[in-house]
């Protein structure tokens, strides 16, 4: 025993006139091991009392950072504190380290920040459906340097998180989940107006169409070969899949509801009109009897 306690009591080495022997090169390892177990348990005990009681997934995952860096700022000087060393010792390496991390890492610091300021401001959440650029696409997390995207073809996108401060964003769900639909249908000239509007609301009595507000159907124009009408709705939706699938059931609902009542959905079509009396004049075939024919009698 008198042995291990003249080992553990050895010198090793000196640091700014400390002397620093193996039992405390032995604390450092013990002390971050007991100091990672208490902090993934204290972590896990404190979200799950959160998770109980129904917190929001963005403030929980604001706290778990806000925790995770008090916990690293509290282990590191007590460690240091625990080793004798103080924090002075380190003035000149932390002035170099900014030095370089202010020249060398700009877009780190940026994301980084970038990433506080959302989680603080909360634009965009967890589980919002967002527009940015060409991507659109659910929000499943926010890290401390990208946000992870999940586009509506089911990749996965890592976008810095200064690109959504840096540029215009739309956020499908930041306020509540509405969105409105539009369905354009032209019919054929000749249609009972009034008919049509009427089946168009029909088709309008979806399950997952909203009745405040309710549908509204509008005559927009007459259009070169159809008359047009648009059916405005408003629906609760999750990401741009719900909207296109309630367009899709509306436009089958309206083709069915049109076939049973004789309502043509009209196409491009034009109309041409030939005069037979020209055409026969201008033919190097015709003869001055064809001509003759052809010209308008006097009255």
């Amino acid at each position: 025993m008198e042995q291990l306690l003249s080992l553990l009591d050895s010198h090793l080495f000196s640091f700014r006139g400390e002397d620093f022997n193996v039992s405390q090169v032995l604390l450092v390892p013990l002390f971050i091991w007991l100091a990672y177990f208490l902090f993934h348990k204290s972590s896990a005990l404190i979200l799950g009392k959160l998770q109980q009681r129904q917190v929001a997934q963005q403030q929980i995952l604001l706290v778990k950072r806000i925790y995770t860096v008090l916990a690293l700022v509290i282990v590191v000087i007590t460690l240091l504190e625990l080793l004798h060393i103080p924090l002075t010792a380190f003035a000149f390496i932390s002035g170099a380290v900014a030095i370089g991390v202010g020249f060398g890492a700009q877009n780190i610091i940026n994301n980084f920040i970038s990433g506080w300021i959302l989680m603080w401001e909360q634009p965009i959440r967890i589980g919002d459906f967002l527009e940015i650029g060409d991507a659109k696409g659910t929000v499943e997390t926010i890290n401390s340097r990208s946000t992870l995207i999940r586009r509506t073809d089911g990749v996965h996108l890592l976008i810095p998180n200064s690109q959504f401060l840096e540029n215009m964003v739309v956020n499908w769900t930041l306020i509540d989940k509405l969105a409105r639909g539009v369905v354009r249908v032209g019919v054929a000239y000749g249609s009972p107006v009034k008919k049509v509007s009427t089946l168009i609301s029909r088709a309008a009595e979806h399950p997952d169409v909203l009745r405040d507000p309710a549908p509204l159907v509008v005559f927009e124009d007459f259009g070169d070969s159809a008359l047009i009408f648009d059916l405005f709705f408003w629906i609760n939706a999750f990401g741009e899949k719900d909207l296109r699938v309630i367009r899709s059931d509306i436009r089958f609902k309206i083709d069915e509801l049109f076939a049973e009542n004789d309502i043509v959905i009209a196409f491009p079509q034009r109309d041409i009109h030939i005069d037979g009396r020209l055409s026969i004049a201008r033919s190097p075939k015709a003869n001055a009897s064809d001509v003759k024919a052809t010209a308008p009698q006097p009255r």
